[in-house]
C-alpha cells in the first residue's frame, strides 16, 4: 500500500514538473526566477529573468570555470522556454580550504640564479639576489587551483538551473494565466461588436430601400413607383455593402483564439497570425460601411484587436 502511495507521488511530481515546461500552459515571456543549489562547501546561484523577443536569445553571464558547461546549460533552458530574450546570471563559491595550492619551480628558479650569476661575472655587479627576491620572480611560485570533480559540478550547477527554470516558468505561467483572462474578455467584446454589426446590417438595408422609396415619391409626385427599379438599386448597394462573409470569418479568428487560450501550449505565433486575419476582416468591414453606427462600431472593433495584438506579443 505504501509503495503504491509511492508510485504514485512520484508520478504526479513528475507530471507537475512536466507541466512546469510549459506544454499544455499559457506563459508569458516575462519571467523571474532564483535558486541556490549547494553540497558541501561549494554553491550556485542561478537568477534569470526574461522580456519579449521573436525567438529564444539566451545571454548568460557566468565564472570562466563554467565555461565548459555553456552548451548544456542552453539545452537545458530550451526544455521549459521556445521564445523571450533571457538573461541568466550564475554565480558560484567555494570555502573550502584547499581549493587552492602553491606549487614551486625549482627548475625556473636555478635558471634565474645561473642568469644572475652571469650577470655577475659580465658587468662586475654584487649577486645580493635574496630568497625573497628569488620567489618574486615570474612563475617561481605559482597558485593553482586544484582539479575540480565535472561530473560532480555539473551536477550542482543543473540543479541550480532547473530549479531556477521552474520558478521562472511558474512565474510566467501565472503572469500568462493573467494574460489569457484579459485576452478572453477583450474576445468576449469583439463578439458583442460583431453581434451588433450582425443585427444593424440588414437594418440600413431597410433604411436604405425607404429613402430611395421617398425620394423617388418625392421626384414622381403622383406617378406610380418601380418597385422592381427599387429593388434591383437596393440589391446592387446590399451587395456593395454586405458584411456578411466578413463578420462570419471574424466571428471564426474569435472562436478559434479562444480556444486556443484555453488549449494553451506555446500559441504566442499562432495568436498573432489570428490577429491580422481579424484586422484585415476589420478593414474590409470598414470600408464597405455606410452607416454612422457600423462605422463606430467598426473603430471599437479596430481599437479591441490592436490591444489584443499588443498583449499577444507577451505570450510565448
Amino acid at each position: 500500500m505504501v509503495y503504491a502511495i509511492a508510485m504514485i507521488i512520484i508520478v504526479v511530481a513528475k507530471q507537475l514538473r512536466f507541466d512546469l515546461k510549459g506544454k499544455d500552459m499559457i506563459k508569458s515571456m516575462t519571467g523571474f526566477g532564483r535558486f541556490e543549489a549547494s553540497v558541501g562547501s561549494k554553491k550556485v546561484t542561478v537568477e534569470m529573468k526574461s522580456v519579449n523577443h521573436r525567438y529564444l536569445d539566451m545571454n548568460i553571464r557566468m565564472p570562466k570555470v563554467f565555461n565548459f558547461f555553456d552548451s548544456a546549460i542552453r539545452n537545458e533552458i530550451k526544455k521549459y522556454a521556445t521564445r523571450g530574450k533571457i538573461d541568466i546570471f550564475v554565480s558560484y563559491e567555494d570555502l573550502s580550504e584547499n581549493n587552492a595550492s602553491l606549487k614551486y619551480n625549482e627548475e625556473l628558479a636555478n635558471e634565474y640564479l645561473s642568469y644572475f650569476k652571469l650577470m655577475e661575472e659580465k658587468f662586475g655587479l654584487n649577486n645580493d639576489v635574496s630568497v625573497l627576491s628569488l620567489s618574486r620572480c615570474p612563475d617561481v611560485l605559482t597558485m593553482e587551483e586544484q582539479e575540480t570533480d565535472e561530473d560532480e559540478l555539473w551536477k550542482l550547477i543543473s540543479e541550480a538551473i532547473n530549479g531556477a527554470c521552474e520558478k521562472f516558468t511558474q512565474s510566467r505561467i501565472t503572469e500568462g494565466e493573467h494574460l489569457r483572462d484579459d485576452l478572453i474578455a477583450k474576445l468576449d467584446e469583439m463578439i458583442s461588436i460583431v453581434d451588433f454589426i450582425a443585427v444593424r446590417s440588414p437594418k440600413v438595408f431597410e433604411e436604405y430601400r425607404n429613402n430611395i422609396r421617398a425620394q423617388v415619391a418625392e421626384l414622381l409626385g403622383s406617378t406610380p413607383i418601380d418597385e422592381s427599379r427599387i429593388a434591383t438599386e437596393v440589391v446592387l448597394f446590399a451587395d456593395k455593402m454586405c458584411v456578411d462573409e466578413e463578420l462570419v470569418r471574424l466571428r471564426s479568428h474569435i472562436e478559434k483564439m479562444k480556444a486556443d487560450l484555453t488549449q494553451g501550449g506555446d500559441i504566442g505565433r499562432k495568436l498573432d497570425f489570428l490577429a491580422q486575419e481579424m484586422n484585415r476582416e476589420a478593414n474590409t468591414i470598414l470600408s464597405k460601411a455606410n452607416d454612422l453606427e457600423v462605422t463606430n462600431k467598426g473603430i471599437d472593433l479596430k481599437t479591441e484587436i490592436e490591444k489584443v495584438r499588443e498583449q499577444i506579443q507577451n505570450i510565448e
